[in-house]
């Protein structure tokens, strides 16, 4: 008989962004006693069911092997005895004693009332907290409920005090405080009272609702998922702000409504911001405007607080707020952001950057000392920017102190000009060789000071750039960082771009300095292995890195007129004929002779200077292609 399973997880309100990871672990949780399950949550539920589970796991056999027949006798009576039987009773398996231990299949209720506490405790979260003292068990918020069935039973088990059952509340203002439920009744209760479990349904109501609205927002995917994951029962409404303050960047007004309050900016028919905004109401309705009332006052204030600050920066030059980076800290080991600052601008200079993007490395941190940024983080880099467009600066230098944060992730672009670019580069750069310097390296998944971002964001500008400026020569010979950057180049052509492993292994074992050089040969490795003689040709390239690996042959002198005529110097000239020409118009040519040569010639010929002349003409062919890639990494079928 299968039985349906059901297991609600109730807490106080969980971040949003951690819910989508907490759901992925509670599925491997899960996984490891052989469930199957589909999760969902909202910011006070984790959720997991599973179909079709038996309401008893099968018997097992275990065959247990003990000592040798001709063992003292004490040692089988001792193995019998551990066993539960008499010695008469076990059986013989060659020169053992043997037995088989028949163990009956438990339950699954009484299964899952034993693991459930731990797999819950084991959820992954970035941080937990205690809530029942210190010796208690931690969790990201407390746990206030549990629902755990196993088709009409209630699975038994107590965790932080609290029982398992088949009671849920409802929605935290509109619902009941309690309801019971069934497996069966589950989604339907909670919609009853005012709590859409599915995060895809949430998304759609959220999307239907500002649609209804008859506005066109400004496209924020990432706001959208957050919202999902904030309320129960979405309901969007529209609210409207004083056009003067229109007169502010859009991007400072955006930043505002976005960060601070997780309002969508709306746009006019010109695609420009529009005075308005729309939130998302974790209730059904606002007949009386109460919310979006309290909405618009509270913008206004944080609007008006933006404004202040704008006005108040403006009165002192970006120029003139370099020292005041001597105030403020960049990381205790590695000085003051003036001293991040000079270093920064150095290095610009040492890349061959002009006097604007000299300028930019300058100005690019002045804005961490104004108001604006202080109460407004996010808008670090931004600010600085707009404030030096403001200034009077050349849009070259404006636009690279705007971009210098770019990329913050891979679906980022990277700054907008060449000046940004470098002084993107070099911030990068600085923060990764101080940090290298002082022991500061990511471990596991801590990375505190974002520094697998940063490569990443270094790997991304030098390729899409494109930039041709060494990459083992930026690292200033640390090799820990070399090592890392290493890894982030594979990072970012394996999962950004694409390519499969073996084909970026092959290829940056000839070389990944020049990373758009790197990519330029990926890109036609991947255009050629399609084609009918780039495997079996891979193939004999693996064939022969063996048999030289296994002569311990590293090069040597090769004598033509050691050569036999036949597939051997046929091969010769072929590999004369192609030389300093592209694999892509040598490999038909060349696989034919290849394979002939292996299958007439003997390398590892009695005599020794044969051998040798054979093995130094299969090093010189692996060497002239192991420029373009080497193909002795590429996994083939042969």
């Amino acid at each position: 008989m299968s039985l349906p399973f059901l297991l609600e997880i109730g807490t106080e309100e969980i971040p949003d962004w951690m819910i989508p990871t907490a759901l992925a672990s509670l599925q491997h949780q899960l996984e490891s006693l052989g469930i199957t399950a589909r999760t969902d949550a909202t910011p006070r539920r984790l959720v997991a069911r599973a179909d079709n589970l038996p309401e008893r796991l099968p018997d097992t056999e275990e065959l247990v092997t003990g000592p040798r027949t001709n063992a003292p006798a004490k040692a089988v009576e001792g193995f019998a005895r551990k066993q539960g039987v008499a010695p008469a009773d076990l059986a013989v398996e060659g020169d053992y004693y043997t037995f088989l231990r028949k163990t009956p299949g438990r339950r699954m209720i009484d299964v899952l009332a034993e693991a459930l506490p731990g797999i819950i405790l084991k959820i992954t979260f970035p941080k937990t907290m205690y809530w029942t003292g210190k010796n208690g068990p931690r969790f990201i918020r407390p746990i206030r409920w549990i629902v755990a069935l196993l088709g009409d039973s209630v699975i038994p088990f107590e965790l932080a005090g609290v029982h398992s059952g088949k009671q849920t509340p409802g929605h935290r203002r509109l619902g009941a405080a309690s309801a019971p439920i069934s497996i069966a009744t589950y989604e339907r209760v909670l919609r009853a009272n005012f709590v859409i479990l599915s995060a895809a349904e949430r998304r759609r109501r959220i999307e239907d609702g500002i649609a209804a609205l008859g506005v066109r927002l400004k496209a924020d995917a990432a706001l959208l998922e957050t919202l999902t994951y904030l309320t129960e029962f979405p309901t969007p409404i529209v609210g409207d702000f004083d056009p003067q303050f229109l007169e502010l960047p859009e991007e400072v007004l955006i930043t505002v409504m976005r960060h601070h309050q997780k309002y969508f900016s709306v746009a006019d028919p010109n695609g420009h911001l529009a005075a308005r905004f729309v939130a998302v109401m974790n209730t059904n309705a606002d007949p009386q405007g109460l919310v979006r009332r309290g909405n618009e006052r509270v913008l206004r204030a944080r609007f008006d607080d933006a404004r202040f600050f704008w006005q108040s920066d403006q009165r002192k030059k970006l120029a003139d707020r370099v020292a005041d980076l001597a105030h403020v800290t960049f990381q205790a080991k590695l000085g003051t952001y003036l001293e991040k600052t000079e270093r920064v601008a150095a290095l610009v200079k040492e890349l061959g950057g002009d006097e604007n993007a000299i300028r930019a490395a300058l100005l690019a941190k002045c804005d961490l000392t104004t108001e604006l940024v202080k109460e407004f983080t996010e808008l670090q880099g931004v600010v600085g920017g707009l404030y030096a467009r403001t200034q009077g600066d050349p849009e070259a230098v404006w636009q690279a102190i705007y971009d210098h944060y770019k990329p913050e992730s891979m679906e980022d672009a990277i700054p907008r000009n060449h000046a940004g670019r470098l002084v993107s580069l070099a911030d990068k750069l600085d923060t990764l060789r101080g940090c290298f310097r002082v022991g500061l390296i990511p471990t596991g998944s801590r990375d505190p000071f974002a520094l697998r971002r940063a490569a990443q964001g270094i790997v991304k500008i030098l390729i899409e750039a494109p930039l041709n400026f060494p990459l083992v020569t930026l690292a200033a010979g640390d090799q820990q960082l070399i090592a890392f950057l290493e890894d982030r180049v594979k990072f970012y052509f394996r999962d950004i771009r694409g390519f499969s492993y073996d084909e970026v292994n092959a290829a940056m074992a000839a070389g990944w300095n020049d990373l758009p050089e790197l990519a330029a040969r990926l890109t036609r490795l991947q255009e050629i292995r399609p084609t009918p003689d780039f495997e079996p040709l891979a193939a004999s390239f693996k064939r022969i890195k063996n048999i030289l690996r296994q002569a311990a042959f590293t090069g040597g002198p090769f004598t033509p007129g050691l050569l036999e005529d036949g597939p051997e110097r046929d091969l010769f000239d072929e590999i004369n004929r192609s030389a300093g020409q592209p694999i892509e118009r040598v490999i038909g040519a060349l696989r034919p002779k290849v394979d002939l040569y292996f299958d007439k010639v003997l390398v590892n010929v009695q005599d020794q200077a044969v051998r040798a002349n054979r093995l130094a003409m299969l090093h010189d062919l692996l060497e002239q292609f192991r420029t373009f890639a080497d193909f002795s990494e590429i996994v083939t079928n042969s």
